[in-house]
C-alpha cells in the first residue's frame, strides 16, 4: 500500500491506495458485479439502513462505484459510490460491506477510493447522507444542514420514499 501525495497535502496523506496485488481488493466495478451489489445494497435496504438501488440504476452508474474483493475472483463483499452533484460538490452513496466482514476497516477501504477519486477530479467537497454519522465523523466529516445540499436534495431526494421527511445526517467532508 502507499500514500498519495502532492496538492491538499494533508487530505491526501490520509487517503491509503490499496495496490492491485494487495487482498482484500478494492477495485473499480465491472459488468459481472451489478448483481452481487444489488443484492448487498437491498439488504442493507430491507433492514432500513440505505436506500435500496433498482439493477438498471447501478447499470447506468457503474462507473460511480468500487468494490470489496476478498480474494481473486471471490464474489464481492462491499460496495461504495461516487455520484459527481456540481462542479465542487459530490456525494459518498451506498456505502456497504457484508455484515461477516465489517469491523475490519474495509468501509474505510472502499470510502478512501471514492475520496481519492473525488480529489483527483478536482472535487472540493463531498457530503453523505447516512444513518451511521459516527462512521464518517471520525474520518473527519462534520454535520452540515441538508439545506446546504440543494442538487442533492432537488436532483435524488424527490425521488425517495422518505422525502420530504428524511432521518438520516447530513456530513461533508472539505477535500
Amino acid at each position: 500500500m502507499s500514500i498519495v501525495n502532492g496538492s491538499n497535502a494533508d487530505m491526501k496523506e490520509q487517503i491509503v491506495v490499496y495496490e492491485k496485488h494487495e487482498y482484500p481488493l478494492v477495485r473499480k466495478a465491472v459488468i459481472a458485479d451489478v448483481v452481487p451489489i444489488h443484492e448487498i445494497l437491498n439488504t442493507f435496504a430491507a433492514k432500513g439502513r440505505l436506500l435500496p438501488r433498482s439493477l438498471s440504476e447501478l447499470y447506468e452508474h457503474l462507473r460511480a462505484y468500487f468494490v470489496l474483493e476478498m480474494a481473486p475472483g471471490e464474489r464481492v463483499q462491499g460496495v461504495c459510490g461516487l455520484g459527481i452533484c456540481w462542479k465542487d460538490l459530490a456525494e459518498i452513496e451506498s456505502l456497504a460491506v457484508a455484515e461477516a466482514f465489517q469491523g475490519k476497516g474495509l468501509g474505510r477501504k472502499l470510502m478512501d477510493a471514492c475520496l481519492l477519486e473525488a480529489a483527483a477530479l478536482g472535487i472540493d467537497k463531498v457530503f453523505t447522507l447516512t444513518y451511521v454519522p459516527g462512521f464518517f465523523v471520525k474520518r473527519g466529516f462534520y454535520e452540515v444542514d441538508k439545506s446546504c445540499l440543494p442538487h442533492k436534495i432537488w436532483a435524488d431526494c424527490l425521488k425517495c420514499p422518505k422525502f420530504p421527511d428524511c432521518d438520516e445526517t447530513a456530513l461533508m467532508l472539505q477535500l
